[in-house]
């Protein structure tokens, strides 16, 4: 049941259109996936994929599937070749149009479905900082950033104003994807139905107020900030937007050139003392196409590139190590990896991990995950990690274990049971073994007496049937 106080608001705003609107959010929901450009192509996974996909308009990752299909329970899933995404939610990453070599920042950035989608346009060049406030929603966020294979991320677990203390001007373009009252979600989560309230609209929206106050700060001249939530709500969408253009009077909506077809531009008679500019933000109706309801604005900052050139550097150490004390990582990179090619290695405790390359200081930051996670350094050896196994090509490793067999590649048995944690007999040399599932990379096993021992982290393992 709609509150009668939404129901109210709905029907003025929409007028004639209420009917269509109201139909909509009793059908059920759209489910989305988009493929992992990082992992996979998207032409080649449609053609193989094991479930029946067409196409999102307005990303040409993204797809739709059927329910019963289930790809969230699927070993690729595992592999990262994909991640479940609602195809609303695809949008704002979209238009934040994300480049190699960028420096990047995904404010509100839990569970990671347009931090993963920014780092699949990266192609693993430039920075990406991926924030989550909560301790808890931020680890799910690390979870994955690991499971999508992004080498390039660094998750933190801060506010916004603590990180804009330390990373003034510093970015290209943030996207905040701004908590809201979730409106645009009553139809998939029965629980932003029962929560929602006036008031909670009110917080709501002063609470975007601060949060885009600081990612203003964070941005360069030139760069580009992209603002979305899941509410119909004006005060949090055309409002939001035209409070902070007032307060920072530097930056300005920039419209698309090509708006997809289904969306809606903004509304400046639905709110009070609109900024200019506001009817080039856009809307996304869930009677008008297959998606739940969201709003998208995109700001300029006026102004050239920024010299960054003076940013604080590391102080701490954490410049890097040198690969001599790395432990036994030169070694088995030299034995297992081909044409590695190194950078900045830091150590937190005994856990080795890649920076991002030009990556400043992070002291004094809550930080889950400084960059590619590497592995482990024990006493005479190193233990690789899950994260750098889906991290790596088939082409990037020495030594390489396919899971699927037969002609038509398609028997997802082997790595079913991969995931479940069994071992199987295999002939070669010993050693770390890149363990793959129809080309994509899955895990580590280590092959000694004719047997690959899997190394599936225990705490991800599944017990799926095969």
């Amino acid at each position: 049941m709609l509150p009668e106080k939404f129901i109210i608001r709905m029907q003025e705003m929409l007028g004639g259109e209420y009917g269509a609107f109201e139909e909509a959010l009793k059908e059920g929901r759209y489910q989305g996936l988009r493929v992992n450009t990082l992992k996979a192509d998207v032409q080649d996974f449609r053609e193989r994929a094991p479930f029946v996909l067409s196409p999102v308009p307005w990303t040409k990752t993204g797809f739709y599937y059927e329910a019963a299909q289930q790809p969230g329970k699927h070993p690729l899933h595992e592999a990262g070749v994909y991640y479940i995404q609602e195809p609303s939610a695809m949008a704002p990453a979209e238009l934040a149009g994300a480049r190699p070599g960028e420096r990047i920042l995904d404010l509100c950035a839990a569970p990671g479905g347009k931090s993963t989608q920014l780092a699949a346009a990266m192609k693993g060049q430039g920075i990406l900082v991926c924030n989550e406030i909560h301790p808890a929603r931020a680890k799910i966020l690390s979870e994955n950033i690991e499971r999508m294979g992004i080498r390039n991320a660094v998750v933190t677990n801060e506010t916004p104003e603590r990180l804009a203390e330390r990373f003034a001007g510093f970015f290209d373009k943030i996207l905040v994807d701004a908590p809201c009252s979730g409106e645009g979600m009553f139809r998939k989560n029965e629980e932003a139905c029962e929560e929602w309230s006036p008031e909670n609209v009110e917080m709501c929206a002063a609470r975007q107020d601060t949060i885009l106050d600081s990612a203003g700060q964070m941005l360069r001249s030139g760069g580009l900030l992209v603002y979305s939530t899941c509410t119909f709500a004006p005060q949090e969408n055309e409002g939001t937007i035209s409070r902070f253009l007032k307060r920072c009077p530097s930056f300005s909506v920039e419209t698309p050139a090509a708006v997809p077809e289904g969306f809606s531009y903004g509304r400046p008679d639905w709110i009070p003392e609109p900024a200019p500019g506001i009817e080039g933000t856009m809307r996304l109706w869930p009677h008008k196409l297959k998606g739940e309801g969201h709003f998208l604005a995109v700001l300029r900052k006026e102004g050239q590139l920024t010299d960054i050139s003076s940013f604080p550097v590391r102080k701490d150490g954490n410049r890097g190590i040198p690969e001599k004390d790395c432990g036994e990582f030169p070694a088995f990179a030299a034995r297992f990896l081909k044409d590695w090619q190194g950078g900045t290695y830091v150590v937190f405790g005994d856990q080795l991990y890649l920076l991002p390359v030009g990556m400043p200081s992070l002291q004094g930051v809550k930080v889950l995950r400084p960059g590619l996670h590497l592995g482990t350094l024990k006493k005479n050896r190193f233990e690789p990690s899950h994260a750098l196994a889906l991290a790596l090509k088939p082409q990037e490793s020495c030594l390489c274990a396919e899971l699927l067999s037969g002609e038509e590649g398609r028997d997802y048995g082997p790595a079913r049971a991969w995931i479940n944690g069994e071992t199987f007999p295999c002939a070669g040399e010993k050693g770390w073994y890149l363990i793959t599932a129809d080309g994509y990379s899955i895990g580590w096993g280590k092959l000694a007496g004719g047997m690959m021992k899997n190394h599936y982290p225990k705490g991800l393992r599944k017990n799926w049937k095969q």
